[in-house]
């Protein structure tokens, strides 16, 4: 089997921005799920804070808290209203040429910033520049960082810097109505 370089793609096509797109869909979730975990860890520190100070009783086994799809799918819905993502990523692009792909891209990659910019407010993890060599402490946040590469031994740690990372410092999200169906992404549409 021969493969050749030339027919690997120089510039972004729609389905790499289409799946960069779900990944920030799932980071914005991934965050809104450890804001609310974190939330819920300040709880259980007051609770064992209080607890410590009195008879010591039985611990008790961690629930695990079943989330809602509805901001889920009101982020999806924000998302296809602005940059018409699920047009996008169910549409079949073979039949469309790469300068038409990149087209619909732009259209889909503003919209998404737009929508993600009005109800997120974004911060990034790290303030150094990227490629650059940085040591963590030890007591360093293991869930802000993620080491990768040769990991031996304990902090402090040297090495550099891929990806300053993001984490949402605020959700604005709308409110919805009662009886709003949140699986009602996108609305058929007919011109009369």
């Amino acid at each position: 089997m021969n493969l050749s370089l030339a027919t690997f793609p120089t510039s972004i096509d729609m389905l790499h921005v289409g799946l960069a797109i779900l990944i920030l869909l799932f980071m914005a979730l991934f965050f809104k799920k450890q804001r609310s975990s974190s939330d819920h860890k300040l709880g259980m520190q007051k609770q064992d804070v209080s607890s410590q100070a009195s008879v010591k009783t039985q611990s008790k086994p961690v629930q695990l808290k079943e989330s809602s799809p509805d901001a889920a799918l009101q982020l999806l819905a924000l998302l296809q209203q602005e940059a018409r993502l699920i047009d996008f990523t169910q549409e079949d692009l073979s039949a469309y040429s790469d300068a038409d792909v990149g087209a619909a891209a732009r259209v889909v990659h503003e919209g998404s910033k737009k929508a993600l910019n009005a109800y997120f407010t974004f911060a990034a993890i790290r303030s150094e520049d990227e490629e650059s060599r940085i040591t963590l402490p030890q007591g360093f946040n293991a869930a802000e960082v993620r080491l990768t590469g040769n990991v031996v031994g304990e902090a402090p740690f040297t090495g550099t810097l891929i990806h300053k990372g993001w984490k949402v410092t605020e959700v604005t999200l709308p409110k919805l109505t009662e009886g709003h169906d949140t699986l009602l992404v996108a609305p058929a549409e007919v011109e009369l």
